[in-house]
């Protein structure tokens, strides 16, 4: 709701500070008392374009802050989240905008920095301004499928769940044909890959056993001599082995003869046993250096062989049979790729005709929500004076989408035979504010703006038109705060709260100021829009007769 509206130095209004209520709000005043000006300032805090001409003459700035009251869950406080805004629900919102005479501007809310873009999103979920020149809202055909879907209290969520489902399928085997018809182009490359290596059939581990055998054989050709010599002087006739076990057998049969013998014999004993151990590992040594010229030429070319297939295929050795098995695998792929793509197709086939029968409903739904809405509207247009008038709403088929495959767009024809096109097109100035008065009474339950304003909503028409605008925008404030610019005494009645711009002129300065009416001087105005500038008894008369009836 909006309570409050700050101008200073805009146009012809220097200082001016109003306080807003709920309810239904009208503005009256002369022709010329500066009534737009109120609304420029709203809709320039509210993001319209900013015009340096709007500046006060001599001054080097102008700004305006509007302050509204935002209920809990109102979408004005998701875009504040989203954005990074301070701001929460029971907290009062500030917008606040400066327009400086050479042109620049800037915004804030709730003292942040903001853009225009993002201000004038803001303000489309927090007022709604109607009136001639008007093209938002209700007028702009993107925003009707959303009025009806909310008019007729249809669940669009089958048809976005099942809309989903096609975007995933449509996804999946897009994807699967890209793999596929990459894969295919590798598959002469993968076939002769695979087969190169299962015929080398590398082993983990195969090429360190392999480097190290043929290290050891290659270090036996060259240490071949002297390994024989170390095998002579040990286990020779007169070796190292036979003098030990010759020298043991002559101390064992004396030992006996002290105890220090004993110890030297035993002492031997130790020495022979490493002797003998030293003696095997030699052998053990000879056996697995022994260099076998065809053997070690096999061990090479098996070793040469792996390193060489890992190279070509730039993976370490260890990591070539996981690689067959990769490449092996992708080979598979490409075998069976034809029939995952044939199952994405089905997958996709049936998610579309889950779609379509989604959307067929939602569609024939729509017609009937369009029915009433068409017959809503339709009572409401003999009594503001548009008898001749007709409204529908249009539905076509569009693309398909998250929402359906339905186009809505609301039509008049405001003649009889005339054609039916857009309200925007169709609609004189007059007559297009009350249509969208009869489409707000229509749609009045379905939300929208905390604020409407309509601009002069009952030109052109008086006394039963009137009173019948007056009504309908009363009706409107039970569901949300509306603010009315009237010259219509019978609409000024309806309002519970009533301000009166005036135009002051003090040399060549003029000025716009606004007053809260009392009883007693709404009374007044009212009277003096009943007669013109020479007030009645007479009209004062019929202006109470018109508040009493409100």
């Amino acid at each position: 709701m909006l309570t409050g509206l700050s101008i200073r130095d805009l146009v012809i209004v220097e200082a001016l500070d109003l306080e807003f209520g709920a309810g239904l709000g009208v503005l009256t005043g002369e022709t010329g008392a500066g009534k737009s000006i109120l609304l420029d300032a709203l809709g320039l805090a509210l993001g319209a374009r900013a015009d340096s001409g709007l500046v006060r003459s001599g001054q080097a700035q102008a700004a305006v802050s509007v302050s509204f009251e935002v209920p809990p869950g109102h979408p004005a406080l998701a875009l504040l989240a989203e954005s990074g805004l301070e701001g929460g629900p029971g907290e009062p919102l500030v917008v606040r905008r400066v327009l400086r005479a050479d042109g620049g501007s800037r915004a804030m809310v709730n003292d942040q920095a903001v853009s225009a873009g993002l201000l004038r999103e803001l303000g489309a979920l927090l007022v709604e301004i109607h009136g001639q020149h008007d093209d938002r809202h209700l007028l702009n055909p993107r925003g009707h499928r959303a009025l009806l879907d909310a008019y007729g209290g249809l669940d669009t969520a089958p048809v976005a769940a099942a809309w989903q489902r096609v975007r995933e399928a449509e996804e999946a085997l897009a994807a699967a044909r890209a793999d596929s018809e990459a894969a295919e182009r590798d598959r002469e490359w993968l076939a002769h890959s695979v087969d190169q290596l299962r015929r080398v059939d590398p082993k983990p581990g195969e090429e360190a056993e392999l480097a190290a055998a043929r290290s050891a054989m290659q270090a036996g050709a060259r240490l071949g001599g002297e390994l024989e010599t170390i095998d002579q002087l040990l286990q020779g006739s007169d070796g190292g082995l036979a003098a030990l076990r010759q020298s043991a057998r002559r101390l064992d049969r004396i030992a006996a003869e002290h105890p220090l013998l004993t110890e030297a014999l035993e002492a031997l004993d130790r020495a022979l046993a490493e002797a003998d151990e030293a003696e095997q590992r030699l052998g053990k040594a000879r056996e697995a250096m022994d260099c076998d010229p065809a053997r070690l030429e096999e061990t090479e070319a098996r070793l040469f062989e792996i390193r060489a297939m890992a190279r070509k295929h730039r993976v370490e050795a260890d990591a070539l049979a996981d690689h067959q098995a990769e490449l092996e695998a992708r080979l598979q792929a490409i075998e069976a790729g034809g029939e995952r793509v044939a199952a994405l197709e089905r997958a996709l086939a049936e998610a579309r005709t889950a779609y379509d029968s989604a959307a067929k409903q939602l569609g024939d739904e729509r017609r009937g929500a369009a029915a009433r809405l068409d017959s809503a509207v339709a009572r409401e247009l003999a009594p503001l004076k548009l008898d001749l008038a007709r409204f529908r709403t249009a539905l076509s088929q569009s693309e398909p989408t998250a929402s359906g495959r339905d186009r809505v767009e609301f039509e008049v024809s405001t003649n009889p035979g005339a054609p039916f096109g857009p309200l925007v097109r169709i609609a004189s100035g007059g007559e297009l504010s009350r249509f969208i008065l009869a489409l707000k009474v229509a749609l009045a339950e379905q939300g929208g703006a905390t604020t409407l304003i309509f601009d002069e909503v009952d030109r052109g028409v008086g006394g039963a038109v009137a009173s019948a605008i007056g009504e309908r925008l009363h009706r409107l404030a039970e569901q949300s705060q509306v603010l009315v610019v009237t010259h219509s005494p019978q609409v000024a009645a309806r309002g519970r709260r009533h301000l009166l711009i005036e135009k002051t002129h003090s040399g060549l300065v003029t000025r716009t100021s606004v007053y809260a009416l009392d009883e007693a001087r709404r009374r007044e105005e009212i009277a003096r829009m009943l007669s013109g500038a020479q007030v009645t008894d007479e009209a004062r008369a019929q202006a109470s007769r018109l508040l009493e009836a409100a």
